[in-house]
């Protein structure tokens, strides 16, 4: 963007003021301060303090305006000068049928509005040709000499502007009408008319283009375009011919647009400029106006762009035809050479014109007459126009934030604002360059919102909003604080008393102009990017009109108020260069702007912005609102108040008034009062004798106006009884009416006598202060040598603060007299009651003797009488006293301790500090101290601490210094460091890891106790040497005891011994026991308890008491089995304490087992009257089973526990496999014995444990016997094994009755003939690896191949699922019972069953009584064909686990016999080492599920109730064998465990 070559040099900066927040509290005194300041510059800058930042309160959706459309260089007045020329001749030029092309000159275009001045300035156009003066005016237009441009100047005058001036001048010529047809170089000119202008309207979508040039002719618009703009149809020119551009009908049939060949081919046109539309109307002698002409011509046929002959048609009417006369030669004969004007309809033959026309001329044609008339008219007033879009505050800043981005080609918060101001100027002073800019300015704010927040019932204001609602710097308080004089006018006048909102984007601007009634202005910028501002001083204002009316006579000839109207700039520079003072500023967000009265202020806005403005009236502004009505009476212009009126209503109430307003008012009303009775005394003289009172404030303002000035009567007015519509001010009483002077009557507000009383209160109100300050002034200053009561001046401070007289230095004088007068007599009340009270004074107002001397000093001095100053002349008499007997004790040392002690306490009670008392206060101190180091240290007293110590240093180093003293403070030094240093050892001892024997703490605590000094540590470490002493009393006691001690006991022992910090060899011994306690519990609990089991131990050894309760064992089971139930003392009803009795756990043991027994057949007799689940009635009830899912148990699937009999869903218990209790060593039992079928089933509320052999149990017990502690586990474990062995010899003495062996016997028999009975081909072979877990399943002989010891997972599947088929085929085949079993012989054994049930240990002699009772009744078909459905389930999901075991295999021996590497074994831990292939195996399954994600199915848990060691295995053979003596070794459990250890003492009494 390249700039103009003229830049733009910007004026001086404006004074800017930064108010503290003290001066900013007082908006109208700050600014009245800045005024000597500032209003030499005219306008100021003010920036708030920083946290002054008021919220923005307009409702930003509900804000639309409608702004204003500004051409830049329409608003410069040289400028616009130039364009209305440059329109003039256009038209000119128009009219004669050509248009306008301006020539370029050097590159630039000719200025023809200068070339015409410079010319008439020179002489004229004769006088320049005949003095060959055309070089000298290529000079003054700034053109280069030596290039021959003067003789091209007079050409382009000669051809364009000659003409036009000759015109004019009044000169009779017809002038080329084709000037410039062979000026193909020179640029058309489009005139700059405002009509034209409103039909294209500004927008973000309408292109604004940079630098719109203005010499580029605009396409014409359609027919449809001037249809819908009325300026457009209301001004456009109907018939053939040139017409006025961007105002011809364009055909919509483009070909009519062609060139016509046979005629002249019409040239381009220009534009009448019209400045603020109105019909264009040419003046002429004919009645019929120009539009009328151009309707006639409305329905020519041919095409606007040709200019085509009217020529006078052969009409049938005669008489028409000879209305067609010359009007120069007054005759119609050949009318073939007769023309038409389009003007006025005058007829001309073309010989007759001056000069001749050889021949008729196309389109359209003027007459003489009706040029002149159109070059003549005067312009009409220029303003701006509106645009016809509404703006929202978001549309707004993006169209002008787009448009500056374009217009810079940068983003907007980059551009400086330097280069702003001077394309701004630069493109003001443009006649080639058009730019169009919208402004939202005068925006009511009481109809839109103030940007400020208002107190008013609309909204609810937060705290903070309210504050700045009523802050004085809001632009809506304002005006109408006390201090301003418009507070004082009850009409709500926008933009003076009401703010007006301006909404801003680049380039729009604010034109020279001051403000109404000369009164100030604020403007405040909320946000958004700087407004630039010039401001002129009052000074100057006169000078800054005379330079406009001298640089642009031809604006202001035609708009005599043209500066009023806010639409003309004029370049500050040309301002500045004849001698007008001009300042700039920019004002940025959150700043204000002042402008002061008659202050010119321009300006323009740097981009998107919104700023409020006010104006405002002060005192010192009276005498120029004054000036300012004299002005606008010489202007004629209307007045927005009555100044007079103003005056008089504050004249009314000066009560009211600020008293600087008073005063000012006073001034101003005396002048006026003066003027009034000059004005009605001419009256008197003219012989106006009739008047009349008149409330002209109840009048509007257009009825009370001076048909002569304008101006707005208040104080008078003359009228005429006969004309009663108007009337004038009494400085136009010559103007108003030819009437008779008898007929004219005064009109008045007040009278003569009126005025001067109002006058007098005025002045009263003026000069009160006066006569206040003498007052005032006279006590102060003590000038008749009386002082005056504190009474006295109160009276005066409340008269200035009643008459609200202002904050001068008189009043602050006496405020401050007072205030420190009444601080006197506080100080001096309080002195006196302090010396009464004594030692209860208040501590710290106590006041040295030369503060008391000062204080007497200031009293004396004040202008005040005060009573108490007689008060203090005693005070400081007893303190003079006292301080002379004090010296005298001083000097006479040794003086005796209470001596020095009442003398101190004397001088305590005169409330006044004297030097020689603290001499006294530090000789008592040192004799105190003393004699506390004294009692401190004596062997009788009680030992100190060593805060104690430390605190005696410390008193010590502030008391006076003497021999004594140091010598104390020596011995306090050294006993303090002895101490600290046996502290620090005895600290050591505490705190270090590495403990010390008793002996060493004896040692140190020993020689500790010779210091006379307490010690925390010595006594810390000596608590806890006597802890540990009885400590070890406690180890001998119960290791010497009677009995085993218990585990718990020795736990806590070793918990307390951990934490002394004592050696102690003890505890060692005794943390092994408990070591070893703890690791024979692990293992009995590995023995006994399933994995994550919900039981404890000791839960599992005991019997369950509570077992005949259904709901109770349930419902703590589920406690147990969510963790809430972990109380193992309410076992078998005992406490803590009993627990370590082992007579108490043996006698609850026994209690137990009779409970659970009852409990149990209790609980079997419930449960069987529950319905089955396998019924097909079945429904759920109350008394229904439950599920340990919670859930009734039914249909096929339920499994009945063989113990409490309850039912069971078979998949959320662990059941039997059905062939799992086959033995080794004989034959294979045929598939038919189904008796020993493993179908028992107890449900896990009955079997809480593993039920180990009894021969473990018994190892444990002999690993207890060796344990030197008690546990009571192990009680539980000996009376559990005691049960076991009891229950073992019943039953085998059952086993071995004749009856039974018989039973046995036959069951043998048939057994054998079941096998030998069995087919070849359909044999089944039972094979039992003996491995735990893999289980005994039958298989068919046919199926193993090779005789392999290893079946692929697909062969075992397909044997295990033979298997189920074959037993599902067998079931069919089943009868029994096999065994008669007399009533007498199946009770015994019943209730030997559930006995045996009921023990958490498994015994052979249970699985033979088992299987007798099995085969004394038919077989459970149900629940065998269940066992089947489940085992299928289970199989399946092993098979599925198979396979995915055997893929990762075959994994590891692709990759190279990983599993076999010896250094990768060696890193795996032993327990995968040791366990051989079933420990690889069960690792292969946890790899498996970790990469199935856990969905793998479960391997099968062990069967309950089977036995799974090898003496579970043995036939029936060796239990009949053993007979009944078998019992006799083992009767007891004393002698299984003599035989067990015998060489092992037991300790334990059972």
């Amino acid at each position: 963007m390249e700039l103009g070559s003229d830049d733009f040099l910007p004026p001086p900066e404006c004074p800017v003021f930064e108010p503290s927040w003290a001066e900013f509290r007082d908006p109208l005194g700050y600014i009245a301060k800045i005024r000597p300041i500032a209003e030499k510059s005219g306008i100021c800058k003010i920036r708030p303090p920083a946290d002054w930042q008021p919220p923005f309160a307009v409702e930003v959706d509900n804000f639309r305006f409608t702004p204003r459309i500004q051409r830049l260089n329409e608003l410069e007045a040289q400028t616009r000068v130039k364009l209305n020329y440059l329109d003039q001749i256009a038209k000119f030029w128009e009219i004669q049928g050509s248009s306008l092309k301006i020539p370029n000159v050097e590159r630039r275009i000719l200025d023809l509005y200068s070339l015409s001045k410079i010319v008439v300035e020179e002489g004229g156009y004769e006088t320049i040709c005949k003095d060959r003066r055309w070089a000298r005016v290529a000079q003054r237009l700034n053109y280069p000499p030596g290039k021959n441009i003067g003789s091209l100047l007079r050409s382009h005058y000669e051809r364009i502007v000659y003409p036009y001036e000759m015109y004019q001048s009044g000169a009779n010529l017809v002038c080329n009408t084709r000037p410039f047809d062979n000026e193909e170089k020179d640029k058309e000119y489009k005139p700059h008319s405002i009509p034209l202008r409103q039909s294209v309207q500004p927008s973000k979508f309408n292109s604004y283009g940079r630098r719109a040039k203005r010499l580029q002719p605009d396409p014409e618009p359609t027919e449809e375009d001037i249809e819908k703009n009325p300026e457009l149809k209301k001004l456009q020119i109907y018939g053939a011919g040139p017409k006025m551009m961007g105002l011809g009908l364009m055909a919509k049939d483009k070909t009519l647009r062609k060139k016509d060949k046979e005629g002249p081919e019409c040239p381009p046109t220009v534009v009448v400029k019209e400045e603020l539309g109105g019909d264009v109307k040419m003046e002429s002698a004919s009645p019929k106006t120009f539009l009328e002409g151009k309707e006639e011509l409305s329905h020519s046929p041919e095409p606007c762009t040709k200019m085509t002959m009217r020529l006078r048609r052969n009409h049938s009417n005669a008489q028409f035809i000879e209305s067609y006369v010359c009007r120069m030669c007054s005759r119609g004969d050949e009318d073939d050479k007769l023309l038409l004007c389009d003007g006025c309809d005058d007829n001309y033959h073309i010989f007759c014109l001056l000069p001749p026309l050889p021949e008729i001329p196309k389109g359209v044609w003027r007459c003489p007459k009706c040029v002149m008339a159109e070059c003549k008219r005067p312009p009409e007033a220029f303003g701006f126009e509106q645009a016809t879009r509404e703006y929202t505050l978001q549309s707004f800043g993006e169209m002008a934030d787009s448009f500056k981005a374009d217009y810079f080609n940068m983003p907007v918060h980059m551009v400086p604002t330097e280069l702003v101001e001077k394309e701004f100027w630069r493109l003001v002073n443009s006649i080639e360059e058009d730019v169009t800019v919208e402004y939202g300015a005068d925006i009511h704010s009481k109809e839109f919102g103030s940007g400020f927040p208002v107190s008013d019932s609309k909204r609810h204001l937060t705290p903070e909003e309210e504050e700045y609602a009523t802050s004085g710097w809001n632009l809506n308080v304002m005006p109408v604080l006390e201090q301003s004089v418009l507070c004082h006018i009850n009409a709500d006048i926008s933009g003076m008393k009401v703010p007006w909102l301006y909404v801003g984007m680049v380039f729009s601007a604010f034109c020279w102009h001051i403000e109404d009634h000369w009164s100030y202005s604020i403007n405040y910028l909320h946000w958004g990017e700087p407004k630039t501002w010039y401001g002129v001083p009052s000074l100057a204002a006169e000078h800054l009109e005379e330079v406009m009316k001298k640089l642009t006579p031809e604006l202001f000839d035609s708009q005599p108020d043209l500066l009023h109207q806010l639409v003309t700039l004029m370049n500050p520079n040309t301002l500045m260069s004849h001698g007008v003072p001009v300042v700039r500023t920019n004002q940025c967000a959150g700043e204000f702007v002042i402008t002061f009265p008659r202050a010119y202020h321009s300006g323009f806005n740097q981009g998107y912005n919104f700023a409020e403005a006010v104006n405002f009236c002060t005192a010192d502004w009276l005498p120029a609102g004054r000036q300012c009505i004299e002005h606008y009476r010489r202007l004629r212009r209307y007045c927005v108040f009555s100044h007079e009126e103003l005056i008089c209503k504050m004249a009314a109430c000066p009560e009211k008034l600020d008293l600087n307003l008073a005063a000012a008012v006073h001034k101003e009303m005396f002048i006026m009062v003066q003027e009034e009775r000059r004005l009605r005394k001419a009256l008197l003289e003219k012989g106006i004798t009739e008047a009349e009172r008149e409330a002209f404030e109840l009048l509007p303002d257009d009825e009370r106006q001076c048909i002569k000035c304008k101006t707005t009567c208040f104080l008078s007015a003359l009228a005429c009884y006969d004309c009663p519509d108007g009337l004038v001010c009494l400085s136009h009483i010559n103007d108003l009416c030819k009437c008779s002077s008898s007929r004219q009557y005064l009109r008045y507000r007040y009278t003569l006598d009126e005025l001067p009383a109002m006058l007098h209160k005025l002045k009263v109100r003026a000069e009160s202060f006066d006569t206040w300050a003498n007052k005032v002034r006279m006590a102060l200053e003590v000038e008749d040598g009386r002082k005056r009561s504190l009474e006295e001046l109160r009276a005066l401070e409340s008269e200035a603060r009643e008459r609200r007289f202002p904050n001068s230095e008189l009043l602050q004088r006496l405020k401050n007299c007072l205030s420190e007068a009444e601080a006197c007599v506080s100080r001096a009340l309080g002195l006196v009651s302090g010396q009464e009270a004594g030692p209860n004074r208040v501590a710290g107002l106590q006041m040295t003797l030369a503060e008391l001397r000062d204080f007497l000093g200031q009293m004396n001095n004040l202008p005040c009488a005060m009573h108490q100053i007689g008060g203090v002349k005693g005070i400081l008499e007893q303190v003079e006293a006292y301080q002379t007997e004090a010296r005298e004790a001083l000097v006479s040392q040794p003086s005796s301790p209470g001596l020095l002690q009442s003398l101190l306490e004397r001088g305590q009670q005169l409330g006044v500090e004297v030097p020689e008392a603290q001499q006294l206060q530090r000789q008592v101190e040192q004799a105190r101290w003393l004699d506390e180091v004294k009692r401190t240290l004596a062997p009788s007293a009680q030992r100190g601490t060593l805060a104690i110590m430390r605190g005696l240093l410390v008193a010590g180093a502030n008391v006076a210094p003497s021999p004594a003293v140091d010598k104390a403070q020596a011995e306090l030094q050294e006993l303090l460091t002895i101490a600290e240093r046996w502290e620090e050892k005895a600290h050591l001892c505490l705190e270090a890891r590495q403990k010390h024997p008793p002996a060493t703490l004896e040692a140190i605590i020993h020689e500790a106790e010779n210091i006379p000094v307490h010690l925390p540590n010595i006594q810390s470490l000596k608590e806890a040497l006597a802890k540990a002493r009885a400590w070890i009393a406690d180890v001998d006691e119960i290791q010497n005891g009677d009995h085993y001690p218990c585990l718990d006991d020795l736990e806590g022992l070793v918990a307390v011994g951990r934490d002394l910090p004592v050696g102690l060899e003890e505890l060692r011994q005794l943390e092994l026991q408990v070591l070893t306690a703890h690791s024979w519990r692990e293992k009995a609990s590995k023995t006994f308890l399933k994995k994550n089991s919900c039981y404890t131990l000791l839960e599992v050894l005991c019997p369950c008491a509570d077992a005949g309760s259904d709901s109770t064992k349930r419902s703590r089971w589920m406690e147990k089995e969510l963790g809430l139930y972990k109380s193992d003392t309410e076992l078998l009803g005992l406490s803590a304490q009993d627990l370590r009795d082992p007579g108490s756990v043996i006698v609850a043991f026994k209690e137990g087992e009779q409970k659970e027994k009852e409990g149990i057949l209790q609980l079997r007799r419930t449960n069987s009257a529950k319905p089955s689940p396998l019924a097909s009635l079945t429904t759920a009830s109350s008394t229904a089973s439950i599920c340990v899912c919670g859930q009734v148990p039914a249909g096929v699937g339920a499994l009945q526990c063989d113990l409490c009999q309850d039912w069971f869903h078979g998949r959320c218990v662990t059941v039997p496999r059905l062939l799992g209790s086959q033995r080794p060593g004989l034959t294979s039992s045929p598939l038919l014995a189904w008796w020993e079928w493993d179908t028992k089933f107890l449900c896990p509320l009955c079997m809480r444990s593993r039920r180990p052999r009894l021969e473990t149990i018994l190892a444990l017990l002999v690993a207890l016997q060796r344990l030197p502690v008690r546990l009571p586990e192990g009680e539980a474990l000996q009376c559990l094994t005691e049960r076991a062995i009891s229950w073992q010899g019943r039953a085998r003495q059952v086993l071995a009755s004749e009856e039974v062996t018989a039973l046995l016997g036959r069951l043998a028999e048939l057994r054998q003939r079941l096998q030998a009975e069995s087919k070849p081909e359909e044999s089944l072979t039972y094979s039992s690896d003996g491995g735990e877990g893999t289980g005994n399943m039958p298989k068919v002989q046919g199926l193993l191949e090779n005789g392999d010891s290893v079946t692929s997972p697909e062969k075992v599947a397909t044997e295990e699922g033979s298997d189920l088929e074959l037993l599902s085929s067998v079931l069919p085949q089943l009868t029994g019972p096999v065994l008669e079993l007399p009533e007498a012989t199946r009770a015994p054994l019943e209730e030997l069953m559930m006995e045996g049930d009921l023990l958490e240990v498994t015994l052979d002699e249970n699985h033979s009584i088992w299987q007798l009772l099995q085969a004394g009744q038919p077989p459970d078909l149900e629940r065998v064909h269940t066992l089947l459905e489940l085992e299928k389930a289970e199989r399946h999901g092993n098979r599925t686990r198979g396979r995915a075991l055997e893929r990762r295999r075959r994994k590891k021996v692709d990759r190279g016999g990983e599993a076999d590497d010896p250094a990768r074994e060696e890193l795996e831990p032993k327990r995968v080492r040791s366990s051989g292939p079933e420990a690889e195996e069960v690792q292969e399954e946890e790899e498996l599920e970790e990469e199935t994600g856990g969905e793998v199915p479960p391997v099968p848990f062990p069967t309950n109730g089977s036995p799974s060691t090898q003496e579970d295995q043995d036939g029936l053979e060796p239990v009949l064998e053993a007979g009944s003596d078998t019992l006799g070794p083992f009767s007891t459990l004393t002698s299984r465990l003599l035989m067990s250890c015998p060489q092992q003492p037991s300790r334990q009494q059972l």
